[in-house]
């Protein structure tokens, strides 16, 4: 462990593009959203739009597992002093906290003036001003601004938690074996005390940082031991040896297994074909998206190493975008659909939520870009994101890209 913690560790470029992969699917979910819960369901291609929102629901649960995956990556062998600390939160405050704040105000305004039934502010001919203050401090105290924000609530969650893990598992190092465990210990207590235990069971569950403790911790440890699992989660020729290819077949058949099972619950259950146990659902999308947080990082690997350098450099900065995109695109989507198609050809329906997907990604790329490029001081807005689009190797902190 002492060797460990004193050596410098590298920049890791490839997790801009597992960054990019989950923003993907983010947007894959949110542009089939409606298709897969009323707009496609009589049709006979609704099986692919249930597909689309169902195996590629990996986004946040990724983004998660980065997080934690970084911080540890970049803290762990650092020596934990009041300065690291402060700095730790410091950063979080201005690059996480604050455009959290500008955009829950944003959506709360937006549906304040879109939707004013939808909040219990009326009195008489006008708003309560106290009223709509206290449904404000609801929302931001539970991230419920709109759909979406709980995210980055929960993010919040844990970066307040984040130093006191960091504390105890560098004071108890051994314990850092056991991390996984303790985050799979730590979350299905939480399911099924929350399912079986209380009398008035957790609503908001998904917003308790408690239900992605699995996602915490396997990025925490392989954010402290990835030295020793990089030649496992890099496949390479150089890395092949006969344990791994019998370990990386199995690890992408649970992969796949999982994932496709998860589809299949999901398409019976919305068509009314069969029901399941709801802690059945939690346990596939578990093992679903906690295996598919892996794969993508080995699929980024492979991506920087065989694919055109454009390529790499679009999904690299897309990577480094993705928590503007993450934040904006619901309003570009609700703009979208407030226009859907009036006739009733199938193929401009498929076309439109096809043109929903890319409107929502190359719009918000684009306002973010704008943004960061001609407005100061744009971290209030979309966090810390480099002007520069360029590709080149990079000190470890520039991995600033703290927001996902």
């Amino acid at each position: 462990m002492s060797q460990l913690l004193s050596v410098k560790r590298d920049n890791i470029p490839q997790l801009s593009i597992v960054r990019a992969l989950a923003i993907l699917g983010v947007l894959s979910i949110h542009s089939t959203s409606v298709a897969v819960s009323t707009g496609m369901i009589d049709s006979n291609w609704f099986f692919l739009y249930n597909f689309a929102n169902i195996f590629l629901k990996f986004g946040t649960t990724t983004f998660i597992f980065l997080s934690s995956f970084v911080l540890f990556y970049n803290y762990y062998n650092r020596p934990f002093t009041a300065k690291l600390v402060t700095s730790f939160y410091q950063k979080r405050l201005i690059y996480i906290i604050i455009p959290y704040i500008s955009f829950s105000l944003f959506y709360f305004g937006l549906k304040l003036y879109l939707y004013p039934g939808s909040y219990p502010l009326i009195l008489g001919d006008g708003f309560s001003f106290g009223e709509m203050m206290l449904a404000l401090g609801d929302r931001l105290m539970h991230g419920t601004a709109h759909t979406h924000l709980y995210f980055v609530y929960i993010s919040i969650q844990f970066y307040l938690l984040f130093p006191l893990f960091l504390w105890f598992f560098k004071k108890y190092p051994k314990l850092t074996h056991w991390l996984l465990l303790i985050g799979i210990i730590v979350q299905w207590g939480f399911f099924l005390v929350n399912k079986y235990g209380l009398e008035t069971p957790v609503t908001a569950r998904g917003s308790w940082s408690l239900s992605y403790f699995t996602y915490y911790f396997l990025g925490a440890y392989l954010g402290i031991y990835y030295d020793k699992w990089k030649q496992w989660i890099i496949i390479a020729k150089e890395n092949v040896t006969k344990k791994r290819v019998i370990g990386w077949i199995v690890f992408a058949l649970i992969w796949l297994s999982s994932g496709l099972g998860h589809v299949y619950m999901w398409y019976e259950t919305r068509l009314k074909l069969d029901s399941y146990n709801s802690t059945l659902f939690d346990l596939v999308w578990n093992i679903h998206t906690l295996t598919t947080a892996i794969i993508l990082m080995q699929i980024a690997f492979i991506i920087y190493r065989k694919s055109a350098k454009s390529i790499v450099n679009v999904l690299t900065r897309l990577g480094e975008v993705s928590f503007g995109v993450y934040l904006f695109h619901p309003f570009l989507l609700l703009i979208y659909r407030a226009y859907p198609p009036q006739t009733g050809t199938s193929i401009i329906h498929h076309a439109w939520y096809v043109g929903g997907f890319l409107f929502a990604l190359i719009g918000s790329w684009i306002v973010v870009e704008i943004v960061v490029r001609f407005i100061p001081q744009s971290w209030v807005i979309f966090g810390s994101i480099k002007k520069k689009k360029a590709l080149k190797p990079e000190s470890r902190e520039n991995t600033r890209n703290i927001q996902m």
